[in-house]
């Protein structure tokens, strides 16, 4: 849900930037998760605020900024049960990742290896034999089924090229 950028004052404070839909929607969560790859940690969040595009934050256990130097590059999240249910067509990045992507022909394209926000709207990053973007609205993103792990597409073979 976002990344610790750097210090932010000398008291503990990190500044963090955000990749939520609304800027301020980690300030809903008294406790987040910091960490990378499997090694994460629940942590409390003392007092956080809105700082232009970015969040500044005072951890527990965070008291210089030494510390606070510490955790950059550190990603935030929250536990899955404490995220709101999605609407009908609606879905968390995360549930995305590892699908497989179908054109409507039935070709596999490959897999979801992350999505990336453009401002505009979010894009699928396929991986298959090239790696392809495939813009994730309604006009090229055709079906998602959680349960059968796929994402139909219209989207053609010679599109790659």
């Amino acid at each position: 849900m976002g990344r610790v950028n750097a210090p932010f004052g000398i008291k503990g404070w990190v500044r963090i930037k955000p990749f939520t839909e609304t800027l301020d929607a980690l300030l809903d969560y008294p406790a987040w998760q910091i960490g990378k790859g499997d090694q994460w940690r629940n942590v409390e969040v003392e007092d956080a605020t809105m700082h232009g595009d970015f969040i500044v934050a005072k951890l527990a256990g965070c008291n210089d900024r030494d510390a606070a130097f510490a955790l950059r590059g550190q990603e935030i999240a929250v536990d899955r049960e404490e995220l709101p249910e999605t609407e009908e067509d609606e879905y968390y990045w995360e549930d995305l990742i590892g699908l497989s992507v179908v054109n409507r022909d039935g070709a596999e394209l490959g897999k979801v290896s992350s999505l990336m926000e453009t401002g505009a709207h979010d894009v699928l990053v396929v991986k298959g034999e090239k790696e392809i973007l495939i813009p994730f609205v309604e006009v090229y993103v055709l079906k998602v089924d959680l349960a059968q792990g796929r994402i139909e597409v219209d989207w053609g073979l010679d599109y790659q090229d």
